[in-house]
């Protein structure tokens, strides 16, 4: 906990909610001793504060650029591949409390599990330091890659890409949901419909809703051509 402390930059006071942040929910079965909680919870918490601080970041840095575009970068910002990219810079992977059979399958180095667990230590270090810290280290760890992304394109996945098409053709946004869920808990498979006034264009399938919503969108741009 200290050697990851020093690499977050923050020094806990509750102990417990680090390691609450690191506790994949698998590790629950295997260890009934731990009276602590998975790190959904916090997750569900981070993932809510990483799009209000990234939202309030590219308002006040681009004036010029209309929603549909901040939204674009937002997606990029707050994406898997970013937060595990992300993750993989803090060596969060090594710090993870998991079931065996988890690691087993690869999860210390799985970017769904990986970025997951970036969002929930943004939900800790909210309850334990407060906003300022936690946008602090949100700007320190994850919004100083803005520029990398803009400058690559890296931003224009097919989501963004079926937003910017969509909302030229008809204004309203895609909206993408959850249409089925499969398997157990630790090995979800997510079935995601996108959808433009209320008519389905595809459907895509994932191990986490985002990437299920990418699969649905990069069929979408197919279909549309």
């Amino acid at each position: 906990m200290t050697k990851l402390e020093k690499s977050l930059k923050i020094n806990f006071k509750d102990k417990n909610l680090l390691k609450q942040a690191l506790t994949h929910r698998s590790y629950l079965n295997e260890h009934p001793e731990y009276q602590g909680e998975s790190n959904e919870r916090l997750e569900f918490l981070g993932d809510a504060i990483l799009e209000f601080t990234t939202s309030d970041h590219l308002y006040r840095v681009f004036p010029e650029f209309p929603e549909g575009q901040l939204t674009v970068f937002r997606s990029a910002i707050v994406s898997t591949k970013t937060l595990s990219k992300v993750a993989k810079s803090l060596n969060l992977g090594q710090f993870l409390f998991m079931a065996k059979g988890e690691e087993e399958g690869g999860g210390r180095n799985n970017p769904t599990l990986l970025a997951n667990t970036v969002e929930a230590i943004i939900g800790a270090i909210f309850l334990d330091q407060g906003l300022k810290t936690t946008q602090d280290f949100i700007k320190r760890h994850i919004l100083f890659l803005l520029p990398q992304i803009i400058r690559s394109g890296a931003y224009k996945d097919a989501k963004s890409k079926l937003q910017e098409l969509v909302q030229e053709r008809v204004k309203n946004p895609p909206i993408y949901k959850v249409i089925k869920e499969e398997g157990p808990d630790h090995a979800k498979i997510f079935t995601v419909g996108v959808f433009v006034n209320s008519k389905k264009l595809a459907q895509g399938k994932g191990s986490s809703k985002q990437e299920a919503e990418e699969e649905a969108a990069k069929t979408a741009l197919e279909k549309i051509g």
